[in-house]
């Protein structure tokens, strides 16, 4: 098969966001040109993300021309000891760690900032969300990571976007609008 008959290989990963999301949509979206994988587990936190891509999903990722991926909802939700899950430090060290392997396995790595709550939203806030958004993503351009900054693209119509039954997953419209903003940026490199 010549190289213009190849299909693009698009990997996507992440959280509910991705899964129950804008994952579905986005195979669709990206058309006949693009194979598109993307586990049928949810990626949860950083380190289970960072397991899972050291010891499950190598073949999966391995040579992709393209991989967009998000983290950080389960990181910082608060636990019963008053503190997240990940520390921001360790957050931070974790999401290094798996942009280094994920780059070593694709051409371009698109990652999508961790997308706002509600002002209801019992252990989450979106000021934290917005602290660990602004701690990583400066880390992750130097390293030469894309950013698709779903955060933005929420925090727009938060009412719109995210639903009131549990106020942290996505709308059918929230949904939609973060699928095109990832196939848009994603299409930009392929």
């Amino acid at each position: 098969m010549t190289e213009a008959l190849k299909k693009k290989k698009v990997v996507l990963l992440g959280d509910s966001i991705r899964l129950i999301g804008y994952g579905p949509k986005l195979p669709a979206l990206l058309g006949d040109a693009c194979e598109v994988w993307q586990p049928a587990d949810n990626g949860r936190y950083s380190a289970f993300t960072l397991h899972s891509i050291m010891h499950y999903w190598q073949n999966d990722i391995r040579d992709a021309d393209v991989i967009h991926w998000n983290n950080g909802l389960w990181d910082i939700q608060i636990g019963t000891d008053g503190q997240p899950l990940a520390l921001l430090d360790d957050y931070l060290h974790t999401m290094s760690r798996i942009a280094d392997i994920l780059l070593r396995n694709t051409k371009t790595l698109i990652f999508a900032t961790t997308t706002p709550v509600t002002a209801v939203h019992p252990n989450i806030s979106t000021a934290d969300i917005r602290r660990y958004n602004a701690a990583l993503v400066p880390i992750l351009e130097e390293k030469g990571v894309v950013i698709d900054d779903l955060f933005s693209v929420v925090a727009a119509d938060i009412d719109r976007f995210v639903r009131e039954d549990d106020n942290i997953h996505l709308t059918e419209d929230g949904n939609t609008v973060c699928a095109e903003a990832a196939a848009a940026v994603i299409r930009r490199y392929l």
